[in-house]
Formats: structure tokens, C-alpha cells, sequence
């Protein structure tokens, strides 16, 4: 009488006798990691190696170390700190537009109400509009001082038109980014709030809360961490903003819409000093580095509370 035999193999094995635990997958993912990290550190290490080099297109026979010349000049220009503290300006007042108007917007669509589907996705729309079409939009269509929307409506109401990139030039660079970014804090936060749990609301209710009481005590502190990270990740962005300030004001009248990234944009491809330029993207990376190393902290601080 024949007899079979099972033979059973481990959930964590693979033909052969190896475990699946064994295998070396060093070799598959050594080349994207050996890209990634030349990706990274071949320009990082040639923008410190040219922020210590007298380096200027215009000038090729001024050549050579450098030392902390590059530093020392662009620390003692004003243009530097000007332009770092209409980056701060920017980042703090769009983050407070995004973050407040998300917040507002999440509770509203979170709200039953005909037609909010459609409402959703024309409120997410603009996140998805290129920089670059986007600042043309508003320069063109809406804050033009002759063709603009804005103002056709002021004319109409009899009242004097603003030219905004001339009188208010951050102010319109705010709301350009402001209004791109918003679609993002909508989202992630309205997730949020979508995941509050319905009975915590609904006992709420019962013991009297009223809608004021519910969004500070209730909804609001369960977006605690969706606000944090919607920080973090929109500020990682808004130090970096260019496009739009290229395409409306070209950092002017004057530095009054200069930010860094702009600034370091005049010094390589408008000064063509390389050199100072180089200088300026390591001053910009330090100060990334420690609003990220902040943000972070922050971050997780909210989270462990």
C-alpha cells in the first residue's frame, strides 16, 4: 500500500531551503540608493566647494581661493537680510492664510450640503495649477491695474485702481502662493476631521456644547498634528518659492518681493558670480536645515503629547 507524505514548508521560506528572512537584497537596492545619495551630495559638495572660490563669469582672471571672502560679503550686504526677511514674511503670512483658511473650509465641507462634491473639487483645483500659470493668471487676468478683474471692479464701484505689484509687491506674491497652497492645508486637514470619531461629537452635543464650543475643544485640538505637519511640509516648500516672484515682480520695485531663492537667482545667472552665489545657496541650506530640525522637534513633541 502506497503511503504519500506532506512535506510542510515555513510561511518565511523559499524553494531551496532559504528563508525569505536570508536573502541579500543589498545588491537591488544599491544602485537607487548609490543615485540618491550622488544625486544629493555631487551638488551639495561642488556648491561648498564654489562658495570658497573666487568664481565670476564676467571676471575670469579674478580666480582662486577665496576663503571666507564670499561669507564675509554677503553677511555685510543688506540685500542678504533683506531678502531673508521677506522670506520669513512670506512663509509666516502665507502659513497663516493656508493654515487658518484651511481649517475654516475643512469644517465647512465637512458639513452636509448640496452639491459639496463638486464644491470640493473646484476648492482642490488651484493645487494642481503650475506656479508659473498660476502667477501669470493673477498678473494678467486679475491684478492687472488696466485689463485686471480687480481692476474692472474698482472702475465699476468708482473707486481708484491698485496697482499691486507696484504698491503692494509681497502682498500680491502672498496671495499668488496663498492661494495655491490653500487646496493642500483643505485636504489633509479635512481628513483630519473625518477621522474624528462621530460619537465624540455627537456626546458633545448631548452635554450642550455649542458649534464654538465644538470646533475649539473638540475639533481643533483633534488637528493638532494634521496643522503640524501641514506646516512643516508647506514651510520646506515656501522657502524654496521662485517662479511666481519671477514670472510678476522680478523681486522688485527694488528688494521689496525679493526672497533667497530669488536673491541667490540674481547673484549666479543675473551677476553671474558663482562664487557668491554658491555662498548663498549654504547660508540658505543652514537656514532650512534649522527650521526643519525645529519643525520637526515640534512635530514630534505634538505627537508624544
Amino acid at each position: 500500500m502506497a503511503t504519500t507524505s506532506t512535506v510542510a514548508v515555513g510561511a518565511g521560506s523559499v524553494p531551496g531551503g532559504r528563508r525569505r528572512r536570508d536573502v541579500n537584497t543589498l545588491p537591488l537596492m544599491a544602485p537607487s540608493v548609490v543615485l540618491l545619495l550622488l544625486w544629493m551630495i555631487v551638488p551639495l559638495a561642488m556648491t561648498l566647494w564654489f562658495s570658497f572660490q573666487y568664481y565670476n563669469l564676467l571676471n575670469p582672471f579674478m580666480t582662486g581661493f577665496a576663503g571666507l571672502d564670499n561669507y564675509r560679503f554677503l553677511l555685510t550686504d543688506r540685500a542678504l537680510w533683506t531678502s531673508m526677511g521677506n522670506t520669513l514674511l512670506l512663509v509666516g503670512w502665507v502659513l497663516v492664510i493656508t493654515v487658518g483658511g484651511g481649517t475654516l473650509l475643512a469644517v465647512l465641507f465637512d458639513q452636509e450640503f448640496w452639491g459639496r462634491g463638486v464644491a470640493r473639487l473646484l476648492a482642490i483645483a488651484p493645487f494642481f495649477v503650475m506656479p508659473t500659470v498660476s502667477a501669470l493668471i493673477w498678473k494678467n487676468m486679475l491684478m492687472h491695474p488696466v485689463n485686471g478683474l480687480f481692476a474692472f471692479v474698482s472702475r465699476t464701484l468708482g473707486l481708484p485702481v491698485i496697482d499691486f505689484f507696484t504698491n503692494f509687491p509681497l502682498t500680491s506674491i502672498v496671495i499668488i502662493v496663498a492661494w495655491q497652497w490653500l487646496p493642500f492645508a483643505l485636504l489633509i486637514l479635512l481628513t483630519a476631521i473625518q477621522s474624528l470619531d462621530s460619537e465624540q461629537k455627537e456626546a458633545a452635543r448631548m452635554d450642550g456644547a455649542g458649534p464654538l464650543a465644538m470646533f475649539f475643544f473638540i475639533i481643533l485640538p483633534h488637528l493638532g498634528r494634521a496643522i503640524s505637519v501641514v506646516i512643516m511640509i508647506q514651510t520646506i516648500f515656501l522657502l524654496s518659492v521662485f517662479a511666481e516672484i519671477y514670472v510678476t515682480t522680478s523681486g522688485g520695485p527694488g528688494l521689496a518681493s525679493t526672497n533667497l531663492a530669488f536673491f541667490i537667482y540674481q547673484r549666479a545667472l543675473l551677476d553671474f558670480d558663482v562664487g557668491l552665489a554658491s555662498a548663498g545657496g549654504i547660508i540658505a541650506i543652514v537656514l532650512a536645515n534649522i527650521v526643519a530640525i525645529f519643525l520637526v522637534r515640534s512635530i514630534a513633541r505634538n505627537i508624544a503629547d
